[in-house]
């Protein structure tokens, strides 16, 4: 068999170097001063995505979303003249939750407590004896939230003054609109709970150092003689964002399984032209907590949304255009994302034990080399919005 030689050349601190070499504070993974500082700083000043498109397909259709960083219920809803529009989950009258279901589709949404009732719009329709207010209706309508979309992807900001999302994403907008996601119909889903910090989290799946320990099995395809452990080709830094490209084996060995839905998947992709991205081979890391896996044929989102200090959610989709053609499609379709399901679930145990390990206080820093470089911007970025946000704060 002839086996072909990648000559692959790791990313040389040179390219990083803005970066620094500096051992990073280990508190700000488990102290829940610091997090409470994230909490305003990071996301209250950032656009977060919460959905796609394809969940609200018809007016009045409407999804619930729990930030629980922000301790914020989120109503995003279809409205008749088919504009999303993005609301607090709270009656205006004395602050109750208006709805509990995930998804649905209403034209109007009740309180429960004293059935004050708005309209998609937000505004305040009718609420029984609401002559005793001395208020107008119009003083009453929900509480907006900025809401934006790129590539079928629903973006919140929050706080107040929003930048625009374009703004906000630069050119990975563009890169991003050429993927399936931003043409998805559908998607299949898997979220978890996770003892560990969202930064702690989310490191694990912006670096390959790992691959080779945590997944001989599922990652033994990533990594090659000349780069045992699958470190990407290039990375690229724009604003507070960041970007690899996956390095490609030349002598891939997948699992029979794998390979087989691939192939099943392969004729609906080419159909529907999605294999012609030149982004297939990029992984998008938006802050603070997004990433996606541009490969066409599992268009993979992957968001960790922080519950404390030492807790956190995530939730993994893999996003598809149009629904199965038929029972192969649907093979690959599920099998790849119980692969997906499977990857991750080798990363839990020993991402809660690097929390359980931080948490006991018995580090004052960590240590990340260059093949780390994502993971490093990640905290910089971090440290930096804090650093920006108590300055403010002491100027106040």
């Amino acid at each position: 068999m002839n086996v072909e030689q990648s000559n692959f050349t790791p990313i040389s601190q040179d390219n990083v170097a803005f970066l620094g070499t500096r051992p990073i504070p280990a508190k700000p993974y488990y102290d829940p001063e610091w997090f409470e500082l994230e909490r305003e700083a990071v996301f209250r000043r950032s656009w977060q995505c919460i959905g796609h498109v394809c969940e609200l397909p018809e007016a009045g259709s409407f999804i619930r979303r729990e930030l629980e960083v922000l301790r914020a219920s989120l109503l995003i809803v279809r409205s008749k003249d088919g504009t999303l529009r993005a609301f607090h989950n709270v009656c205006t009258h004395r602050g109750t939750q208006l709805v509990e279901e995930a998804q649905g589709k209403r034209s109007r949404f009740s309180c429960p407590y004293h059935m004050w009732t708005f309209g998609s719009d937000g505004e305040l329709v009718s609420a029984p004896d609401f002559e005793q207010f001395n208020v107008s209706k119009e003083d009453c309508a929900l509480k907006q939230v900025a809401i934006d979309i790129c590539a079928g992807l629903i973006f919140v900001f929050v706080g107040d003054d929003p930048p625009p999302l374009r703004d906000w994403l630069g050119p990975l907008a563009e890169q991003m609109e050429t993927l399936p996601v931003s043409r998805a119909t559908t998607f299949s889903e898997y979220s978890y709970e996770i003892d560990a910090n969202w930064k702690l989290t989310y490191d694990n799946f912006q670096e390959n150092y790992h691959l080779r320990f945590i997944h001989p099995r599922s990652g033994q395809s990533a990594c090659a003689p000349d780069n045992p452990f699958g470190y990407p080709k290039d990375f690229g830094f724009i604003g507070p964002h960041r970007t690899q490209t996956i390095w490609t084996n030349p002598n891939p060995d997948p699992a029979p399984f794998l390979s087989t839905a691939f192939a099943r998947l392969i004729p609906g992709a080419t159909a529907k032209n999605l294999l012609a991205t030149p982004y297939g081979r990029q992984y998008f890391a938006l802050f603070p907590s997004f990433f996606m896996l541009g490969t066409p044929l599992q268009n993979f989102v992957h968001i960790v949304y922080p519950i404390s200090a030492e807790k956190s959610r995530g939730v993994i989709r893999l996003y598809w255009v149009d629904d199965d053609a038929n029972a192969s499609e649907r093979f690959g379709r599920e099998a790849i994302m119980v692969t997906a399901r499977d990857v991750h679930s080798e990363d839990v145990d020993v991402i809660e034990a690097g929390q359980r390990g931080l948490s006991s206080g018995a580090l004052t820093h960590i240590h990340m080399q260059t093949q780390e470089s994502l993971c490093r911007h990640l905290f910089n970025t971090v440290e930096e919005m804090v650093e920006s946000y108590l300055g403010e704060r002491a100027e106040a």
